[in-house]
């Protein structure tokens, strides 16, 4: 039995009385790109192979694993103050969850829903949901890089960062045929995005902007 649908249904209610209930300004939270190329495949400080060291921290924590054709990098994850190295950690694990999802190694959507809350938890169902309905997994590579932690409290934060998603495409699941695209200004993406701590102490996504050819993305 496919439990899948179920629960991703299940999450979209979450995630729309969540957004009933938030006082948060507005936020673009529709993928900002067809499923040609990679949208939040995720890389930290560290390759992505190895947990990062919010996952480290609590076997609470769900596991994410990535398939063997989708390499991710996140660039500077440690900044030497260990909360803003928290948030790096979660925020990484949250642009995994996505992937995961998408993939297929987390068909439960268990990582999604711990790393995303409100809008974010809506943009990403969506962009699930996008590659479901075409069929679509992703292959490739992402790097994510120039990430720039901004402490609002001590429960809440901003985090902007740069994506190199010119490595990172799309698959057709039966066929296997990749979509590869050529390289643009658009391959690079500016992500700007709300983290809230949660009382369990993670730094949960709860809103998301991408703009597409940022001029400070650019290699």
């Amino acid at each position: 039995m496919n439990r899948r649908p179920t629960l991703l249904a299940a999450l979209a209610l979450t995630a729309a009385a969540a957004l009933t209930l938030s006082a948060c300004g507005s936020d673009d939270d529709s993928p900002s790109k067809d499923t040609d190329e990679i949208v939040g495949a995720d890389t930290g400080g560290e390759k992505s192979a190895s947990p990062s060291k919010s996952a480290e921290a609590s076997t609470d924590r769900p596991k994410i694993e990535l398939p063997p054709d989708l390499k991710l990098t996140f660039e500077g994850g440690e900044t030497g103050d260990p909360v803003k190295d928290a948030i790096l950690a979660d925020s990484a694990e949250r642009m995994r969850a996505v992937d995961a999802a998408i993939t297929g190694t987390d068909p439960e959507g268990e990582a999604l829903a711990f790393y995303n809350t409100g809008k974010a938890l809506e943009a990403a169902l969506n962009w699930v949901a996008q590659f479901e309905e075409a069929g679509a997994t992703m292959t490739g590579e992402a790097r994510y890089y120039d990430r720039k932690v901004t402490l609002k409290d001590k429960s809440s934060a901003t985090l902007v960062f740069c994506a190199d998603e010119s490595k990172g495409f799309s698959k057709d699941k039966k066929t296997n045929k990749i979509q590869k695209t050529p390289v643009t200004k658009n391959s690079y993406v500016l992500y700007n995005t709300r983290l809230d701590k949660n009382a369990q102490g993670v730094w949960q996504t709860s809103q998301i902007i991408s703009t597409r050819g940022a001029a400070q993305c650019q290699p």
